[in-house]
């Protein structure tokens, strides 16, 4: 769950459940700013779960379609606070498409929300941050491992042109040898533009420096001018022991063309970059 203030101030929220081989289950949450982040476990019993409706209870913090309220006092975290939701800008189909069905799957990712207007404030550490009128962005992965390899960019922004895009590639490992594919969704002028290895999408080219994808005439660049890493974990085999880096607020370049025609060229600050080559 990211969240954007209008003046870019950036607080990103992941509840999660683990279940490793041993079957040890529980439950976590990493909080990430613009300047720092956090990693607190909680045990099992500490942790509610419902999709339908959208609702997520982890200690005393809660996350649901209409907002969060936070509750958090612990390993030098103090994070207290609520934000209002406003509606949901939902996909029409689920990103995945028929990959949501391949069985050597390490990794299914999902798109909750691919924008929504924010109001309340929150305190963090003693710092006052006020999202109202802000924008968030909600997505979700499920498995066993994150892939090997991968590349992950997301960027929603308002103004007169406003638009939202999440762009991800993956090496796919399966019984017999495996590929690399790529899921994406650009929101722009009032529509949903879908490229994915589904549809036809070719990686020209992805990178710590950024990716390319082509799909018929349609071509998506995004690249990474700047970026400032965090720690983060990350799943392998359900244990969360592998150590990522991900940008919650980098500086990208994108790039949307249909043939010869720039639909669009959005720099932003906040965007979110994630790449890693290491299993």
């Amino acid at each position: 769950m990211k969240h954007q203030t209008p003046q870019g101030q950036t607080l990103a929220l992941i509840p999660a459940f683990h279940i490793d081989g041993r079957g040890r289950r529980t439950a976590s949450l990493q909080v990430v700013s613009n300047d720092g982040s956090w990693w607190l476990e909680y045990p099992e019993a500490q942790l509610q779960v419902s999709r339908q409706p959208f609702r997520v209870q982890i200690g005393q913090s809660s996350f649901t379609s209409q907002g969060i309220s936070l509750h958090i006092q612990r390993d030098g975290l103090s994070l207290h606070g609520a934000l209002r939701y406003g509606p949901f800008t939902v996909l029409r189909s689920d990103i995945m498409g028929p990959f949501r069905f391949f069985a050597g799957m390490q990794c299914s990712h999902g798109v909750i929300s691919m924008g929504h207007s924010l109001a309340g404030t929150l305190e963090l550490n003693g710092g006052r941050l006020d999202f109202s009128g802000g924008i968030g962005y909600i997505e979700t992965d499920r498995g066993r491992s994150f892939p090997s390899a991968y590349l992950w960019t997301q960027c929603i922004w308002g103004g007169p042109e406003p638009g939202s895009l999440m762009l991800a590639s993956a090496t796919v490992p399966l019984p017999a040898g495996g590929f690399t594919g790529c899921i994406c969704s650009v929101f722009y002028g009032g529509r949903e533009y879908r490229l994915a290895t589904y549809r036809g999408a070719k990686i020209e080219a992805w990178s710590s420096s950024g990716a390319v994808i082509l799909q018929g005439r349609y071509r998506l660049e995004a690249e990474l001018l700047n970026e400032r890493r965090q720690p983060l974990r990350a799943p392998v085999e359900g244990r969360m022991e592998r150590t990522i880096h991900e940008s919650l607020c980098a500086k990208v370049c994108y790039r949307f063309w249909h043939g010869k025609d720039l639909l669009f060229q959005h720099t932003d600050p906040n965007a979110s970059f994630e790449f890693s080559s290491a299993g």
